[in-house]
């Protein structure tokens, strides 16, 4: 576990949250490993492929849970030269990199499985055991998704989120895999549990592009929460002297947010009052708004107009 006090960097907030990180990646590490070792092992020996694709897909987690923790030892360096904002948007990036880890599983799993049902491969009928160990995964899963998705939210990690999100489909693949060997059982059809396994592995493949998808926002300096620009409008017109507040660009920056603005302001003024507007316009956001990494506020006359302003928003526009 990386020991974020050795980093005077970093804040008391920051240093909590990271360590959140690596606590519950390595509880799902040590979990994971466990239910992968003993669905590989007793999916092979009794004979059930769907409960073996199942336990790849327990490894994929290890996976995920190991890039994590690597993650929050990159969150962890201090500002440099090369990234003098910091590396908090590691956490999205190893996201979109975890979901390609997602997709290889599924597709690997998917593949080999319709090698298997178009060569005809003869199938056992899956043994009990199958059924027991595919019991307790599910019990698990459960109860791992829901600490990963408690701890993602309280740290805003999107990479413990997508993690949860990928976990939570693992309950679904366990399922899926009990009703295939339920099938095979009550049919006497060995090839029912391999139809499953396909399935579990295009239902992975679904999962791995649904999380590519969702970090998108955030790469393209998007924000989905419209209500974050209400705030911050909410904000602006709390403060007396600041008017007009425009042009404003929020970007999500990991669990944090960067808030760009111009405010106007009584042209007589002087600089040191205009500055001194703009301070509290900073603090009433922050009041307002959690987990804000920099606000850079614009100081213009009031009624100045620059033809050139393409970017941001008004509150009209949202």
């Amino acid at each position: 576990m990386p020991d974020a006090s050795l980093r005077p960097h970093l804040d008391a907030d920051e240093q909590s949250r990271l360590k959140k990180i690596a606590l519950v990646s390595w509880l799902s590490i040590i979990g994971n490993a466990l239910l992968a070792t003993a669905k590989i092992l007793i999916g092979m020996t009794a004979g059930s492929w769907a409960v073996v694709g199942d336990g790849i897909d327990s490894f994929g987690d290890i996976l995920s849970s190991v890039l994590t923790l690597i993650t929050s030892l990159i969150i962890a360096r201090p500002p440099d030269r090369r990234f003098p904002w910091g590396r908090q948007k590691a956490d999205t990036v190893s996201t979109k990199l975890l979901s390609f880890v997602i997709f290889f599983f599924g597709a690997q799993l998917s593949y080999s499985s319709f090698l298997s049902l178009i060569h005809h491969d003869i199938r056992p009928i899956p043994e009990a055991a199958a059924f027991v160990v595919t019991g307790i995964s599910i019990v698990a899963k459960i109860l791992l998704s829901l600490l990963l998705y408690r701890a993602g939210k309280t740290s805003g990690s999107a990479m413990l989120i997508a993690n949860a999100k990928n976990m939570r489909n693992d309950i679904v693949i366990s399922v899926v895999v009990l009703l295939g060997l339920a099938f095979t059982w009550i049919l006497g059809v060995g090839t029912i549990d391999m139809i499953f396994a396909f399935l579990v592995g295009l239902w992975i493949m679904r999962t791995a592009v649904s999380i590519f998808m969702e970090t998108n926002t955030e790469l393209m300096d998007g924000l989905d929460d419209k209500s974050v620009y209400y705030q911050v409008f909410d904000a602006v017109q709390a403060v007396p002297g600041a008017l007009n507040p425009h042009r404003v660009r929020i970007r999500k920056f990991a669990h944090y947010y960067l808030v760009d603005l111009d405010i106007e302001v009584d042209p007589t003024l002087t600089i040191a009052d205009a500055h001194q507007i703009s301070q509290k316009v900073e603090d009433s956001i922050k009041r307002r708004l959690r987990n804000v990494y920099d606000i850079m506020i614009h100081v213009e006359p009031l009624g100045n107009v620059e033809r050139s302003e393409r970017y941001g928003l008004t509150r009209e526009q949202l």
